[in-house]
């Protein structure tokens, strides 16, 4: 009986120390683990904010090439007709969607949402306002038509999206 307190007295001091050893070194592997884990998320920060960036950058040009204005300038040539014009501006349109379709994977949902709403919105008015203007008349006319057909909407097609971008990106930094 003498020898099992007296093991007793050695057995539970020693298993005391050895929980208290044990609860130490799992606190100092967790503050390590966390500390790793904040370290990791830092380099993931580091390499995807720019390339965030840099999508939201360039759908903010996407949607200023696409703005009426902004098309109309740089597509609108005297001897076009209205569907050839229309032709060109549908082209471009879709063709600048097509060079930066990739810039979805480090965008939200809801700002892609906006961006494909905005084009389709330019896409309809531009068609929309072909339909009011003879196939073989002057470019000119559906140019004045698009501005027309802008001003009585009221509605800032590709800049409502812009601004939406533009929050988004402020929310990042």
């Amino acid at each position: 009986m003498e020898i099992l307190t007296e093991l007793l007295k050695i057995i539970i001091p020693a298993g005391i120390v050895l929980y208290g050893m044990y609860l130490t070194v799992r606190t100092f592997l967790n503050k390590d683990f966390e500390r790793r884990l904040v370290e990791l998320k830092a380099k993931y920060i580091d390499v995807t904010l720019p390339l965030r960036l840099q999508a939201y950058e360039r759908m903010a040009l996407f949607l200023e090439r696409i703005s009426a204005p902004n098309l109309l300038m740089r597509l609108n040539d005297s001897e076009l007709t209205a569907v050839q014009l229309q032709s060109i501006l549908l082209e471009e349109i879709r063709s600048e969607f097509a060079h930066n379709f990739s810039q979805q994977v480090y965008m939200s949902d809801e700002a892609w949402e906006k961006i494909r709403t905005a084009m389709d919105n330019m896409v309809a008015m531009i068609n929309d306002s072909a339909s009011e203007v003879a196939p073989d008349e002057p470019g000119i006319k559906l140019a004045k038509a698009i501005v027309s057909n802008i001003i009585a909407q009221n509605d800032d097609i590709t800049g409502n999206a812009l601004k939406f971008l533009k929050a988004e990106v402020r929310n990042f930094l």
